[in-house]
C-alpha cells in the first residue's frame, strides 16, 4: 500500500471535512481571494460561463464554488427520450448491473445493496444499468435530473470520508459504498430510479433543492425521510442537488428502461445534458 492510500485510512475524515465546510464559508477577504483564485487558476476554471463572473464578488468560496451558470452555458440533449448526464465531469465507469455488483475499477465491485443500504433497495436494480460521474474542483458542481421523478424516499447513509479521486477509486475496495452519502429514489414514467450523491474527503456538504443542508451534520445511524405525500416532482434537466465541494454522483435504473450510450468510457469527460442514454 502507498503512503498516500496508508493515509486515507489514517487521517481523521470528519474532522478535516468540518474544518474544510469552516473554511470554504469564512468570509474574510484576503482568504477567499486568495482561495478562489487558487483554484481558478490551478484547476482552469472557465469563468465565462458562470452567471457571475466576478470571481472578487462571491462572499465566500462556497458561493463561488457552487456557482450558477449563465443560460444557455448547458442544454439538454435535443432527443427528448434521450436520459440526460446529471452533472459536468468525468466518467468513472458505466455499464451493467450484475449479479448485484456494481463495477467501480480494475479488481474492485461493490453491491447495490451496499451502496443503498439494503437488499429491499437494491432489488429494482438488480440485472439494470448504472453511470458514476467524478465531479472534478474545476467542474459546475450542481446535479440535476437525467429524468422527469417524483421524489418517494432519501436516505443518508454514515459512512467514512476517502477521497473519490480517480487514484483512490482504483486503490481502496468498495469506496462508494464505504463513503457518507445521500441516496435519493425517485419514480419515473419507466419505474423507479436512484441517485446518490456520495460524499469524500473534504467535501463540506450535500445539499438538496426540497430539503437544503443535508450533509452535514454527519450520520451516526442510518437517516430515512419519506417524501411520497410532499408531491415533490422535478423536471428533466431541473436541478435536484448540489455538492459544496467536488464528488461523485451515481445514477442507477432498472432493467429495461434505458439504453446506456455505447460510447461510454472511464475518464472521459462529459457535461451536464449530454446523453447518458436513451429511454426504451
Amino acid at each position: 500500500m502507498s503512503p498516500k492510500v496508508a493515509l486515507q485510512y489514517l487521517l481523521p475524515h470528519r474532522l478535516l471535512s468540518r474544518l474544510a465546510y469552516a473554511a470554504a464559508r469564512w468570509r474574510w477577504r484576503p482568504w477567499k481571494h486568495w482561495l478562489i483564485g487558487l483554484v481558478v487558476r490551478k484547476f482552469d476554471v472557465n469563468l465565462a460561463e458562470a452567471a457571475n463572473p466576478d470571481p472578487a464578488s462571491y462572499p465566500h468560496f462556497n458561493a463561488f464554488f457552487t456557482r450558477e451558470l449563465k443560460p444557455g452555458a448547458r442544454t439538454p440533449d435535443a432527443d427528448p427520450r434521450a436520459l440526460l448526464m446529471p452533472a459536468d465531469g468525468r466518467i468513472s465507469q458505466a455499464g451493467r448491473i450484475e449479479a448485484g455488483r456494481i463495477f467501480q475499477a480494475k479488481g474492485h465491485h461493490y453491491t447495490a445493496a451496499e451502496l443503498l443500504g439494503s437488499e429491499a433497495a437494491a432489488a429494482p436494480y438488480a440485472e439494470g444499468s448504472f453511470a458514476t460521474i467524478y465531479l472534478s474542483p474545476r467542474d459546475y458542481h450542481r446535479v440535476h435530473m437525467p429524468w422527469d421523478g417524483r421524489l418517494v424516499e432519501t436516505l443518508h447513509v454514515p459512512g467514512r470520508l476517502f477521497t473519490v479521486a480517480p487514484w483512490g477509486v482504483r486503490a481502496i475496495p468498495r469506496l462508494f459504498a464505504r463513503n457518507e452519502r445521500l441516496v435519493c429514489h425517485f419514480d419515473t414514467g419507466f419505474g423507479p430510479m436512484c441517485l446518490v450523491m456520495v460524499g469524500a474527503m473534504l467535501v463540506s456538504g450535500v445539499e438538496t433543492v426540497w430539503s437544503g443542508e443535508e450533509i452535514p451534520p454527519y450520520a451516526s445511524r442510518p437517516v430515512r425521510k419519506d417524501w411520497r405525500d410532499r408531491g415533490i416532482t422535478l423536471a428533466r434537466f431541473a436541478e435536484m442537488a448540489r455538492f459544496n465541494y467536488g464528488s461523485t454522483v451515481i445514477v442507477l435504473l432498472p432493467p429495461g428502461v434505458a439504453e446506456l450510450d455505447a460510447g461510454l468510457r472511464p475518464e472521459q469527460p462529459v457535461r451536464l445534458g449530454e446523453r447518458l442514454g436513451r429511454v426504451t
